[in-house]
C-alpha cells in the first residue's frame, strides 16, 4: 500500500491545495514524472501543461498549470509554484463519482471557466493572424494561446 504524503500547490493568489495525496504526477521541462512518498528531494521547472494528483477515490483529478516549479524536500513534502493552476472539470459521470469528497466543485473553487478559455484562444489566435501585430505581441499571444489551449484540455 502506497503512503499519502504532504503536497501544497501554491499560486500567486495564495494556496491552492494543500492536503495529502499517494502520488502526483508532473510534466517537467525535461518529461514527465510521477512522485511517491520518500522521493529523494528534487527540483524542476514546470511549463505550461497538467499535473495529475491521485485521491482518496483511488483515481486522478487532472489541473491545468502555467509555469512554474516542483520541489520535494527531505522530508518528502511536496510543494508546486505555479503562476496559475485549475482543477478540470468532471467530464464523465465515473469522474463526478470519483471527485474528492472534502469540497464541492464549483467555478469558485479554482474550476476552468471554458467561455473565458475560448475567448482567450480565440483572442491569441486573431492577434497571431494579425498582420499589424509586432512581433513582440505575437509571441505574447502564442503564450496566452499555449496556456489557453491547455486549459480546454488539448
Amino acid at each position: 500500500m502506497t503512503t499519502p504524503f504532504n503536497l501544497k500547490i501554491i499560486t500567486p493568489s495564495g494556496v491552492f491545495f494543500d492536503g495529502q495525496t499517494k502520488n502526483v504526477i508532473i510534466r517537467t521541462t525535461v518529461g514527465d514524472k510521477g512522485i511517491l512518498a520518500k522521493h529523494e528531494p528534487y527540483v524542476a521547472a514546470l511549463p505550461i501543461g497538467t499535473i495529475r494528483v491521485l485521491n482518496d477515490n483511488r483515481a486522478y483529478k487532472p489541473a491545468a498549470v502555467s509555469a512554474g516549479t516542483v520541489q520535494v524536500d527531505n522530508s518528502g513534502d511536496t510543494v508546486i509554484l505555479v503562476q496559475s493552476c485549475e482543477w478540470r472539470e468532471p467530464t464523465s459521470v465515473e469522474e463526478w463519482e470519483a471527485r474528492p469528497r472534502d469540497k464541492d466543485w464549483s467555478l469558485d473553487d479554482g474550476i476552468i471557466d471554458l467561455e473565458r478559455a475560448k475567448e482567450a484562444e480565440q483572442k491569441a489566435e486573431a492577434c497571431i493572424s494579425d498582420k499589424n501585430a509586432s512581433d513582440v505581441q505575437k509571441d505574447i499571444a502564442a503564450f496566452k494561446l499555449k496556456r489557453a489551449l491547455n486549459r480546454l484540455g488539448n
